[in-house]
């Protein structure tokens, strides 16, 4: 008997993450997008009604949640906005999943963590985001558990890839224009290439799928789990390691925090423990300067 095909309603498949998400999320099933940028079905995510129509029409086996405020000093001024997006909307997402026994993937950050610690942070570990963006993605999280929805939150960070708005994209533009950058030199993460979190993601919904095609979390429902690649780094350190694979030529000065002020707090250290992951579905991420690599090949091969 094969495998029914179910259907799995993707939000935010514009984003670096969601693009990446529509591919991987294909070998589990029919993808349908849900956006207002060339998505399969319009959607404004600012209108609760027409997200319970939507999900009523299609009635998928999954929601896997993408979209995001992610305009981290903007959200500052924009706090409504972000709270709408990342917060509220999760919370739609969570009362349809409950009232139509549809189970929800969602993404989280960092950013819900002080930044203030001296080793990795561990999903337990007591939220105390320092911005607007943090808050409202905590908010997020915690409208998903209080929905009673069949759940799973992955917590990432540090995310770029080849399309977007991001450090990486960032670097090589600034690389092509200038021959000297200051760059952040203590504040400590890993970079993550989305094509990794799409895949890892992708493979613990394979590890979560029925014969009959549904999503069934099982134990893990409810729980959180971060996902980030191997390894830790600062800005500056991942510029360095951009710049080492361009034909650019440009110094890069490291400064401090303080030097570079920004609307919003950044958190100082955002590495996470990945043992979590690892232990519950066996999926652990490479070390961020293979992503890196690997990531650069892609866009060269693609002529980016």
């Amino acid at each position: 008997m094969s495998e029914a095909s179910p259907l799995i309603l993707l939000f935010g498949h514009s984003g670096q993450l969601g693009w990446e998400l529509r591919r991987t999320l294909a070998t589990l099933g029919e993808v349908a997008t849900a956006g207002v940028d060339g998505a399969d079905h319009y959607l404004d995510l600012t209108d609760g009604a027409a997200l319970d129509v939507l999900v009523h029409d299609l009635r998928p086996a999954l929601m896997v949640n993408a979209t995001a405020y992610t305009a981290v000093d903007k959200a500052e001024t924009e706090e409504k906005l972000a709270y709408r997006i990342n917060a509220e909307v999760v919370g739609e997402m969570g009362r349809l999943g409950a009232e139509m026994d549809i189970p929800v993937l969602h993404f989280s950050t960092d950013y819900v963590f002080s930044g203030v610690a001296d080793r990795p942070w561990k999903e337990n570990d007591e939220p105390a985001p320092r911005s607007i963006y943090g808050k409202s993605k905590l908010a997020g999280e915690q409208a998903l558990f209080a929905s009673r929805a069949e759940h799973l939150i992955l917590r990432t960070a540090w995310v770029y890839g080849a399309r977007g708005r991001n450090f990486l994209l960032t670097m090589q533009r600034l690389f092509a224009e200038k021959d000297r950058l200051k760059v952040v030199a203590d504040q400590f993460g890993a970079p993550t290439w989305s094509r990794f979190i799409a895949e890892a993601a992708s493979q613990v919904l394979a590890q979560c799928k029925t014969p009959q095609g549904q999503f069934r979390f099982g134990r893990h429902d409810g729980q959180v789990f971060h996902l980030t690649a191997a390894g830790q780094a600062s800005w500056h350190e991942f510029a360095q390691a951009i710049l080492e694979q361009t034909a650019e030529d440009c110094v890069l000065d490291p400064i401090s925090t303080e030097q570079y002020p920004t609307p919003a707090a950044r958190p100082a250290y955002s590495v996470l423990d990945n043992d979590n992951l690892a232990a519950a579905f066996g999926v652990r991420l490479p070390h961020w300067r293979r992503g890196l690599a690997l990531c650069l090949e892609e866009m060269r091969d693609a002529g980016a």
